[in-house]
């Protein structure tokens, strides 16, 4: 998926539910990022570990090998988990940020049903086997890693894309296949289990546009690894950027209700871009504005109110939102009248 616009390249089973194994551990980093971001969690907050988690994960799959008693902060954490894959790390910041491995989970969810991952349950914060309660689909995982780097693009450069972690004298690599090995890959996560195979959530980033995959149910490592390179390797090289409309472009207008005026402007806050393949000619292209009105006033300049829909050769490819270019007060007694008046003749 390009993020710079939303756009799919390639899918096969996108909306299929699967196993996401230490791929979770993206949305328990989102979690925290949302919480430091709001002001509820800092990073350099200590944790005291416990003999019980000790007991519970110490060298339980991929770990970060906490001790009783050890105090790491939360900013460590986060690199045990998004370095080495911690999966002792990744309870320990559960408890920490919310007191219990429940509380936690709930967050986890709701966060998942905000950023719209229907096919998406959290039953722990690691991905460590749980009898099914936690999956995903390539999709979902898609839109997590976009919120990712999109809503928190500072901490995501301050925690992934490490190639290697030392805690408790001992050294780790990341397994990461990508970051080091395409060019402007950052991350995120690999997982296993010998329930999910072997899975991946990567990214890169050239010229400011980033691309996104996901692979599920690989067979083996070296398969998954080879083809993430190849996936983003192959999105980069083969398609390119076309401009539809420039950022900040009137394209329309919408019907308002109650307003001082009958409609309003609407504008493009961003520019609008479609992804094609390289040497290609952009293909039949129609654009609709879509929206439910008409639109109740006061309406504020900024206001996102509308969609506006892309389709390329017939099929709709893309939606980009459509604010408001100009504020609209709700309109007094003889204005609702005029309005009612050309309503009635219209």
């Amino acid at each position: 998926m390009d993020t710079s616009n939303g756009q799919t390249l390639f899918e096969r089973e996108a909306g299929r539910r699967f196993v996401p194994a230490s791929v979770t551990k993206v949305m328990t980093v989102y979690t925290a990022f949302k919480l430091i971001d709001e002001g509820a969690l800092r990073t350099e907050m200590p944790f005291q570990y416990t003999q019980e988690l000790e007991d519970a994960w110490y060298n339980e799959g991929s770990n970060m090998f906490l001790r009783a008693g050890e105090q790491p902060t939360i900013g460590q954490l986060l690199l045990g988990i998004t370095t080495v894959s911690g999966n002792d790390a990744s309870v320990a910041l559960a408890v920490a940020a919310t007191g219990s491995l429940e509380n936690w989970l709930a967050l986890m969810n709701a966060n998942a049903a905000e950023l719209g991952m229907n096919d998406t349950h959290f039953g722990s914060p690691n991905g460590y086997p749980d009898g099914g309660q936690t999956y995903t689909s390539a999709r979902d995982l898609a839109l997590l890693g976009e919120a990712l780097t999109k809503n928190y693009p500072e901490l995501y450069k301050r925690y992934f894309g490490h190639r290697g972690l030392r805690w408790g004298g001992i050294a780790q690599d990341n397994h990461d296949p990508v970051t080091g090995r395409v060019d402007g890959a950052d991350g995120m996560k690999t997982g296993y289990t010998r329930e999910a195979g072997f899975t991946f959530l990567g990214s890169a980033e050239r010229d400011g546009r980033r691309l996104m995959m996901v692979l599920a149910g690989s067979p083996n490592g070296g398969l998954r690894d080879r083809t993430a390179r190849e996936l983003l390797e192959w999105g980069f090289d083969n398609f390119e950027q076309s401009m539809l409309v420039p950022s900040q472009a009137v394209v329309g207008h919408a019907l308002v209700q109650d307003g001082e005026s009958p409609r309003v402007a609407l504008r493009t806050p961003v520019a609008v871009r479609t992804t094609i393949p390289r040497g290609t000619a952009l293909g039949d292209v129609t654009m609709e504005i879509v929206y439910r009105g008409p639109i109740e006033a006061p309406i504020t300049d900024g206001d996102r109110i509308a969609q506006l829909r892309v389709s390329i050769d017939g099929e709709p490819t893309l939606e980009f939102p459509l604010e408001a270019a100009a504020t609209v007060e709700r309109a007094n007694a003889w204005q609702r009248i005029v309005n009612a008046w050309r309503r009635w003749t219209a």
